[in-house]
């Protein structure tokens, strides 16, 4: 492995050192994801079909908890790739499953509109910062276009014949609009918060990803809602 992948990465607050340990919330809190994983595939269980998209954000969801934990352990180039990788497969994957299940767009709409926010997502960063140089939100501005785009979703949804859905897609983009503030403002509040808040954007965004999942579940169908417990 090439020595620049072991380059040691210092980007939050709680971390003092390069130990295992050194970021003991923001790595325990991970648990958060898996938790909700497993919340999930309950709910999957329970509802009886055999809905392999929905199936896969979960899996997803799992490998999102175990590179988070990776990176705010190991802190280095190669865990860095381990944890920002799986979040991009779950923003991807649930924007095409929100498009097809929700919407009830074609595969080809569906893509192409996926394609559309690909490349919204891919600028927004330069965008950004072209008219607000100054304002990096603390490395969280990447994160923007998926908020914006869960709100508009949801937005379309409740104007739509998903109206469910999308309820559950805007509470869980209020709940992500939370999680990037905390995620922001870690670097500022460190002088008085030793422990940082970024194990906060870890917490909400657990609940968040629990929230979608559960909107996917329940809504396998599009033509009615499926009555899971949980």
């Amino acid at each position: 492995m090439p020595e620049s992948w072991l380059t040691p990465i210092d980007s939050y607050c709680e971390r003092l050192g390069p130990g295992f340990w050194a970021e003991p919330l923001n790595a325990v809190t991970n648990a958060a994801f898996i938790a909700a994983a497993l919340y999930a595939l309950v709910l999957w269980r329970r509802a009886g079909a055999r809905d392999w998209p929905a199936l896969w954000l979960i899996a997803v969801t799992f490998v999102v908890g175990t590179g988070s934990f990776l990176f705010h352990t190991f802190a280095n180039r190669w865990s860095l790739l381990a944890d920002v990788l799986p979040i991009a497969v779950f923003i991807y994957s649930y924007f095409l499953l929100a498009m097809r299940r929700y919407l009830s767009l074609g595969l080809v709409a569906a893509i192409a509109v996926m394609v559309l926010f690909a490349a919204f997502n891919m600028s927004f960063g330069r965008l950004w910062l072209g008219i607000l140089p100054g304002l990096t939100l603390n490395g969280s501005v990447g994160y923007v276009p998926a908020a914006l785009a869960l709100f508009a979703v949801g937005i379309v949804c409740r104007v739509s014949d998903a109206r469910e859905a999308g309820r559950a897609l805007l509470t869980a983009a209020c709940v992500f609009a939370l999680s990037l503030l905390f995620r922001s403002i870690d670097d500022t509040v460190c002088t008085r918060m030793p422990a940082g808040t970024h194990f906060l954007w870890h917490v909400l965004n657990a609940l968040m990803l629990g929230l979608l999942l559960k909107a996917a579940i329940v809504h396998s169908s599009r033509k009615s809602p499926t009555h899971v417990q949980g």
